[in-house]
């Protein structure tokens, strides 16, 4: 089959090129996927810059998120999903094979029904974003009638965390950079988008949200904390989803409000709350109440100019389709 792939030591470790490699076979537990689309985000470009010669294989194929059709299952899976549209998350995670291949083998709980009427390449663009916006915004309690602030409304994560919790109940407010930014949060359903290099934000959130905002999901705990522990309600969750180190914890603010501070990484969730975040995600798909941002499209030819556009900042989405 077609596949990605790059060296994982070496002067040219990090480097994508095209190659022919095996197809895989499922093994116990697990489905074969025909993948129609992958999904690019920032922790596979980051996967592949951060390479330091310690990797198992010699080579991997990039891309956590992805979505296809499944051809065949291994054993203790049902030959009834054979056939099935799904969308993939975290398919590289800890494997040699992402989802930039033509085929690839992953356990039978990471390839995720698609509800009809929902194409494939939303759903190679559900996996990082949406399962980390879902943790972030449920793992500490139920948010229904509860006001929350997203930074980075305009990113994946961001994007993801406006849509899933207006799904859920909740009244949204959003950061961005940009009026361009703003458009994209407010087409996501936020109900406040403030523009922080123009303006307060806390003075903005706190005229929207007198009492403060239940949850925050935050892109930048370094830059935002000082803004978070003013807006913050009493006993509320602040949750990082992104590695900042040197920030600083505003200690006083946060104790006086009860409030907690705790960071998230997606891959170690553990599978109860994978599968809560699964099954809300394909409730809110069956529902309507997710809607794709700007796609990018790549051959797979060009997946390193994928790569390339989402380490630049591309607003959207960068999806690679597979021959």
């Amino acid at each position: 089959m077609l596949a990605a792939v790059h060296p994982t030591s070496g002067p040219q470790a990090g480097v994508l090129e095209i190659a022919d490699v095996e197809r895989p076979a499922p093994g116990p537990g697990e489905v074969l996927v025909r993948v129609a689309v992958s999904g690019v985000n920032p922790t596979d470009v980051k996967a592949r810059r951060r390479l330091d010669g310690t990797a198992p294989w010699p080579d991997v194929t990039p891309d956590q998120d992805g979505a296809g059709t499944i051809e065949a299952v291994g054993p203790g899976v049902p030959a009834s999903r054979v056939g099935q549209r799904v969308w993939l998350y975290h398919a590289q995670w800890q494997r040699r094979r992402g989802t930039a291949a033509q085929w690839i083998a992953l356990p039978a709980t990471q390839a995720v029904a698609l509800p009809d009427g929902v194409g494939l390449d939303l759903g190679a663009c559900l996996g990082i974003p949406y399962v980390t916006a879902f943790h972030a915004l449920h793992a500490d309690g139920p948010i229904a009638g509860s006001r929350v602030l997203v930074h980075g409304g305009a990113g994946s994560v961001g994007y993801a965390a406006i849509e899933l919790a207006k799904a859920a109940g909740a009244q949204v407010a959003a950061t961005v950079s940009s009026d361009a930014k703003a458009a994209v949060a407010r087409a996501a359903g936020a109900d406040l988008v403030v523009d922080y290099r123009r303006e307060d934000v806390a003075a903005r959130v706190l005229d929207w949200a007198p009492d403060g905002v239940e949850r925050i999901v935050d892109v930048d705990l370094v830059h935002n904390l000082a803004v978070d522990a003013e807006v913050i309600a009493s006993h509320g969750t602040i949750v990082g989803y992104v590695e900042t180190p040197g920030a600083e914890l505003p200690a006083g603010a946060l104790m006086a409000r009860n409030a907690r501070v705790r960071m998230m990484l997606v891959y170690t969730t553990t599978p109860a709350e994978q599968a809560a975040a699964t099954a809300g995600i394909t409730a809110a798909l069956g529902a309507g109440a997710i809607r794709p941002m700007e796609l990018h499209r790549f051959p797979l030819e060009r997946i390193a100019d994928a790569h390339d556009a989402v380490e630049a900042g591309l607003t959207g989405r960068a999806i690679v389709e597979l021959p």
